[in-house]
């Protein structure tokens, strides 16, 4: 499967909402494929299809070279509870810049399967903020705005000095 270009912060399309996925074919599992070893040539953990420019609510999420890989297809926060933790966060479209960002502990959730099937699931540490990070980033928003705004202005900055 090939390696898709990933785009690159301040891209606008990483910033706009993707549209539902309403077809369910071989087209959306290449997709799926796509992402899986686009996200492992980064590298990353989490990666999804507004990355490589489609706007589709689909993400891959692989945690580990040994993990499962998890396919959500309109995937949606149902419920967020439990106490707040912190974890390093970064993209594939921002690479070497990473941050730490403040989530709910625990979230309940629902997604799609490839073939169209709807699931729920839970998912508490690490597993809940990259859930809620890939949610995040095709609702249109970049994890970078989850950071405080003095946070968010040196990072950039740095980021920025890096880019020319």
């Amino acid at each position: 499967m090939p390696v898709r270009p990933i785009l690159r912060y301040p891209d606008p399309r990483l910033s706009t909402p993707a549209a539902r996925v309403d077809e369910f074919d071989t087209i959306l599992r290449q997709l799926a494929d796509d992402l899986l070893d686009t996200m492992r040539a980064a590298p990353g953990v989490g990666i999804t299809a507004p990355h490589i420019g489609v706007m589709r609510r689909i993400s891959v999420i692989q945690l580990a070279p040994d993990a499962p890989v998890l396919v959500h297809v309109n995937p949606e926060i149902i419920a967020a509870s439990g106490p707040e933790q912190r974890f390093t966060e970064g993209s594939v479209s921002m690479p070497g810049f990473t941050e730490e960002v403040e989530r709910p502990g625990h979230i309940r959730f629902r997604h799609q399967d490839l073939d169209g099937t709807w699931h729920e699931g839970e998912a508490d540490g690490f597993l809940s903020t990259c859930i809620q990070h890939e949610i995040d980033q095709l609702d249109g928003i970049f994890w970078t705005r989850r950071l405080s705004r003095l946070k968010r202005d040196r990072l950039l900055r740095k980021y920025e000095k890096s880019s020319r």
